[in-house]
């Protein structure tokens, strides 16, 4: 989506606007399905994992990733996929950066 434009004949490419993926506690999603969400779908190790559970649950949520809009979207799309189909309630919400 970026778009690239000729100033002073130089190329000038414009970056996507970039936006958090977050992640939402609940009460009956385990530990061990978000870590492996987090695994699968981020691309975390299983340390980074962890830590990033123990925030959501800690916190009540947490940034998983920045992303553009459309991987962000994706991504979201991905994690209610498989809750859905494990039987979790788990979210994820995107915001602006």
């Amino acid at each position: 989506m970026g778009t690239k434009t000729n100033v002073d004949n130089e190329l000038e490419i414009i970056l996507p606007k970039l936006y958090k993926v977050i992640l939402l506690n609940d009460d009956y999603t385990t530990f061990d399905f978000v870590i492996e969400v987090l695994k699968t779908v981020f691309n975390k190790t299983e340390e980074e994992a962890i830590n990033i559970t123990l925030k959501v649950d800690r916190e009540g949520s947490a940034v998983v990733g920045v992303y553009p809009y459309e991987i962000a979207e994706m991504k979201v799309n991905r994690v209610h996929s498989l809750a859905r189909s494990a039987g979790y309630p788990l979210r994820a919400r995107i915001e602006e950066v």
